[in-house]
């Protein structure tokens, strides 16, 4: 075993759990055991619950701008630390250490974007009549939860904790038991910055701790990100427990490639939209639409997915499991009479044949009933579909449940803002493969790919990790009365 036993981290402190069930960390890179993680039992998040409530009170009353300072040396601490944050998550998670570079720069951005909330949150003061006042603020909710997945061990949790915390709440975080140790590195980094005991606390476990969160009495919000089957779960039991929630599922995202697209270009983002991160994420492009004859763009697909090769430019998936179901999607397929183009199963990385990797697979002539052209694989694999006219593509991008992303590749403004007009998806790209919005607009997608208002990141979350309180007031009589006062 590479590392310790992963702990709780409750109080400012790693604490043994109250349970002796463990589960192996495997890294997905080369079969590695990295660690044992602990699943917790109910009296575990209590201790957290409490710890969190302890610090509330002065947490809460310390001015923001006070706050915030803290977030300016996490994000120091995050650049310090940069190479060794992205190699264990490499290791825990599998994708390609450029990639999860990429990854802790984002965490480093989306702590910037917490800096800047004093700026954001500065409520409004009119003189509604004379001598008096209305005023509102945004106060913190109090004790919050945050259930995190695999698929991006620091980014994710970086999208609820910065400013979750730097609004004034105390955070329970609990992470995926696939990928537990990023974020017990994060807990020692807010640590180092000077976060007070108790405001971050880390509970980790399976379903039995998701369940206990969404049932206990002492937690006032939880947001999850997962696959949609579990976000309808989490969201439906937190909001009869009273909470708010805001749980963002799976996605199954379209690429909409017209004849007069820039091949090359094309090409690339396709390919990189695929294939980033393995496809485990769920902006990821699972499935392309040609409308027309873009046979020409198709071949160049097929040049750029060749280049892609596991172990080297392409990550390992999560475990062995999720290795076989992407396969399963692929035969599938294939006997239901799509063409495979570039074939993706039985891919061994050279140097980490105890891997599990998935290599590059793209399924031309897929018809929209087909399971790869309708459901999330989360594997580096993209579905060609074929239309003749732009709103036979659209007709079936919006007949998808979910509604993460859509996005379309032509040089025409025209059938952009045709698409932008009438796609079912909260975020649309315009010759862009990934169309995540970047610090300060929000990331959130529509349908079944999110329940609950408002989004997870930028200034939407304001309103998610806060409430509103109005005040009027009144302090010279003299001014007389009307039906304003």
């Amino acid at each position: 075993m590479k590392y310790q036993e992963v702990k709780n981290y409750i109080g400012g402190k790693f604490v043994e759990v109250n349970t002796n069930k463990r589960l192996d960390v495997i890294s997905p890179v080369d079969g590695t055991l990295l660690s044992k993680v602990p699943m917790s039992s109910a009296k575990d998040l209590d201790e957290a619950v409490k710890a969190a409530k302890a610090a509330f009170p002065a947490w809460s009353k310390m001015p923001i701008k006070e706050r915030v300072q803290i977030f300016f040396r996490y994000k120091t601490l995050l650049e310090r630390d940069l190479k060794a944050l992205a190699e264990l998550c490499s290791e825990e998670n599998g994708k390609i250490y450029g990639e999860s570079v990429a990854e802790i720069e984002k965490c480093i951005e989306l702590t910037e974007f917490a800096t800047s909330l004093p700026q954001l949150v500065t409520g409004e003061v009119l003189e509604v009549s004379r001598g008096v006042e209305c005023r509102t603020e945004h106060a913190p909710l109090g004790v919050v939860a945050s259930i995190v997945p695999f698929n991006f061990p620091a980014m994710v949790p970086n999208w609820t904790l910065p400013n979750a915390i730097a609004l004034g709440n105390c955070l329970i975080m609990k992470p995926s038991e696939k990928v537990p140790l990023s974020c017990g590195k994060i807990a020692e980094l807010l640590k180092e910055a000077g976060l007070p005991d108790g405001v971050f606390n880390i509970v980790h476990g399976d379903v039995d701790i998701v369940n206990a969160i969404c049932d206990h009495p002492g937690i006032e919000a939880v947001s999850f990100v997962g696959s949609t089957k579990v976000a309808k779960i989490v969201y439906q039991r937190a909001t009869q427990n009273l909470k708010r929630c805001l749980a963002l599922g799976g996605a199954k995202n379209h690429l909409l490639v017209l004849p007069d697209a820039k091949e090359d270009m094309t090409a690339a983002n396709v390919v990189a939209s695929m294939s980033g991160c393995a496809g485990q994420r769920c902006m990821a492009a699972s499935a392309m639409i040609g409308v027309g004859n873009v046979d020409h763009i198709i071949e160049k697909i097929v040049i750029e997915a060749k280049k892609i090769v596991a172990g080297k430019n392409l990550g390992a998936v999560i475990n062995k499991e999720s290795k076989e179901r992407i396969e399963r999607y692929i035969t599938e397929a294939e006997n239901q009479g799509a063409k495979i183009l570039v074939d993706g199963r039985n891919a061994v990385a050279e140097g980490k044949e105890q891997g599990t990797y998935v290599g590059p697979t793209v399924i031309d002539f897929v018809t929209p009933d087909m399971s790869v052209a309708k459901e999330e694989i989360f594997g580096p694999v993209i579905s060609i579909m074929r239309t003749n006219t732009l709103d036979e593509a659209i007709a079936i991008e919006n007949s998808n449940p979910y509604g993460n992303a859509a996005s379309i590749f032509t040089q025409n403004g025209g059938y952009a803002r045709y698409l932008i007009d009438r796609a079912s998806a909260g975020m649309i790209g315009v010759n862009v493969g990934v169309p995540v919005p970047r610090e300060p607009f929000s990331f959130g997608g529509w349908n079944e790919s999110k329940f609950g208002v408002g989004d997870i990141t930028g200034k939407s979350s304001i309103e998610f990790w806060t409430k509103l309180k109005k005040s009027t007031t009144k302090w010279n009589p003299e001014a007389g009365t009307n039906w304003m006062s």
